[in-house]
């Protein structure tokens, strides 16, 4: 049996924490390919779909409950990719947030370390980084990730864990919610309607999810990753315009995204990744380009549609979002 640290995932038993989300499912069927045993943790009971070998009910909340898991699965290697993730600068989010990022993450922390096992966890480009670190977080949501990364660091330094924290910026393709802005404005284009957005002048670091998957995998294998913070991203930035008007030349020339028909989001740092030393520490770069990124996603989603005759659901216009 191969255990992490090796060069491959086979045979490793893996857990998966967010299994059904949209990372979750593309690394769990990398995971399976690769011949790892993919247990799923989910807050719902779920069956059997072919991606994961078993699936598991576990609140991880309580850190008693992560442990009587622990103790029945016992797994090489775990990636926390669960919690809530909506950057809005609400009140609401406060407690929401904090215990279903900060809370959970502190508590697998805990018990990996107690058993030697691997754990991935996911930071945000949201979080404050570089020259912003020391400035107010711009939501709960980037406080808590912040707050997640600080927490990984001193476990690595003080205990001795074994982890990589893997901040992702703006990942996109294939089988993403329907709501976020790239599936959002295929679905106004594919039935004629102009989507309508904002000034689309927000510059982001667009990552492809399959490179982001393959720097998943690399955490597990590369020892020397070991405590790094490291950011998965293109290493440029492209304009929310940019990609709508890629989008429309792909999906329907004609039509004209109707840009400034809704607000801006409030202003936040423009951040792009430190792919240098992403790929220092763990050998990994992006190697698909945003233009063949969108080719891909605009192919996958073209396929996913109803063939002609068998009806397809009248489009419903949903507010985009990165």
């Amino acid at each position: 049996m191969s255990t992490t640290g090796g060069s491959t995932l086979s045979g490793s038993r893996v857990v998966v924490t967010g299994a059904s989300g949209f990372l979750g499912r593309h690394l769990c069927r990398r995971l399976r390919v690769s011949g790892a045993e993919v247990h799923g943790v989910s807050r719902v009971d779920r069956q059997p779909d072919g991606q994961v070998t078993r699936w598991w009910k576990v609140g991880l909340e309580q850190v008693q409950d992560v442990r009587d898991f622990w103790l029945e699965v016992r797994p090489d290697l775990v990636y926390h990719l669960s919690g809530e993730i909506n950057g809005a600068p609400t009140f609401a989010l406060l407690l929401p947030t904090f215990r279903s990022l900060v809370t959970t993450s502190v508590n697998l922390l805990a018990v990996s370390t107690e058993t030697a096992a691997r754990l991935i966890l996911i930071g945000s480009l949201e979080e404050p980084c570089g020259a912003d670190v020391g400035l107010p977080p711009t939501s709960p949501y980037a406080a808590a990730k912040a707050a997640v990364t600080m927490y990984a660091g001193m476990c690595h330094e003080l205990f001795g864990s074994r982890l990589v924290l893997l901040r992702t910026f703006m990942v996109y393709g294939p089988g993403q919610p329907a709501w976020k802005l790239i599936p959002s404005t295929m679905k106004a284009l594919s039935a004629g309607v102009a989507p309508q957005l904002s000034s689309g002048r927000d510059e982001l670091d667009w990552v492809y999810v399959e490179d982001v998957i393959d720097a998943l995998v690399a955490a597990a294998l590369i020892p020397r990753a070991d405590g790094a913070a490291l950011d998965v991203g293109s290493g440029r930035l492209a304009s929310i315009r940019n990609v709508v008007e890629q989008l429309g030349r792909l999906l329907a020339p004609s039509i004209q995204p109707q840009f400034g028909a809704l607000p801006d989001r409030p202003e936040r740092p423009v951040r792009v990744a430190d792919v240098g030393t992403t790929w220092d520490r763990l050998g990994w770069k992006p190697r698909t380009s945003l233009e063949e990124g969108l080719r891909r996603t605009v192919q996958s989603f073209r396929e996913s549609l109803p063939r002609r005759g068998e009806g397809q659901p009248p489009y419903m216009h949903e507010a985009p979002s990165p």
